[in-house]
């Protein structure tokens, strides 16, 4: 455990470039499970000269909760939601325990302070600048041996993955909207990298064919700026042999402050929150 620490840290904030692709999904308009957030700071976006990239700004921010304080969120989905939020599988997505929820900047202060009240912590704030089509993966925590894995597929049968040593991340791809400005479409999913991408053209071949994405616990959604999506588990999962427990359980416990009690460490889980901060197309 104390390797996949070590894996967490060292490859947080890494961000890789690879090519991906979203069918679009199927729409589900009429659901009422919602979630939590937080914002910071707005990105320039500018390159040399203080011309505008022609990108779309993010910031990601990781959160980490005690596991026993799951059920304190149910205040924070009801405070976003997710309608016009599309689903490669909404009942693959949910079967692997995925949860989400789109707010507006009005809602920002709310969530943030229901997160606090589920003992969140900020663990992590990355900055993501997506060129039309770009995608990046942001390193949730680092397998260094090999496991199997299980998790619902998109035809909700149950499937097993080898996975590691490597990276289980969360990747976000940005695409330019035709005839809309100020608006981008983003869609993230779990996937498994190899910790390096070889030089080698050979390697990098057999890097991707080892890679695994796991689409069927994946999202798209349109996004302006202020806009936030936030990504959390429907339940704590004590165990990290399934894609939900994999992807939001730290089993290795983080520190957390309690009034009038000493530091604790605590099994916890993770909770994600991607802020839009500025769209240049």
């Amino acid at each position: 455990m104390v390797m996949n620490r070590v894996f967490a840290i060292a490859f947080l904030g890494l961000v890789g470039l690879f090519a991906a692709g979203c069918d679009g999904g199927e729409s589900k308009a009429d659901w009422e499970d919602v979630k939590i957030g937080d914002i910071g700071p707005v990105q320039s976006g500018k390159g040399p000269g203080g011309q505008l990239l022609k990108t779309a700004n993010f910031d990601l921010y990781i959160y980490e909760a005690p596991g026993e304080n799951v059920g304190k969120l149910e205040d924070l989905w009801e405070s976003v939601y997710a309608r016009g939020v599309r689903f490669y599988n909404y009942r693959a997505f949910s079967a692997n325990l995925f949860r989400v929820g789109l707010g507006k900047r009005f809602r920002w202060s709310g969530t943030q302070s229901l997160l606090r009240a589920a003992g969140g912590k900020r663990m992590a704030r990355i900055a993501l600048l997506l060129a039309d089509g770009e995608l990046q993966n942001v390193t949730v925590t680092g397998l260094d041996e090999p496991r199997e894995l299980s998790y619902i597929a998109r035809d909700l049968s149950r499937e097993k993955a080898i996975v590691g040593p490597g990276m289980m991340t969360l990747r976000v791809r940005g695409e330019r909207l035709a005839g809309e400005r100020g608006v981008c479409q983003v869609v993230a999913y779990p996937a498994f990298l190899l910790p390096v991408m070889p030089p080698i053209a050979p390697l990098g071949e057999q890097a991707n064919r080892r890679e695994v994405k796991f689409t069927a616990a994946g999202f798209g959604l349109k996004m302006s700026p202020d806009d936030f999506v936030v990504l959390g588990p429907r339940k704590y999962l004590s165990e990290r042999v399934t894609l939900g427990g994999l992807f939001f359980s730290n089993l290795d416990g983080t520190m957390f402050l309690s009034k009038g009690k000493p530091p604790q460490l605590k099994p916890s889980f993770r909770v994600f929150v991607l802020v839009c901060t500025g769209i240049n197309y």
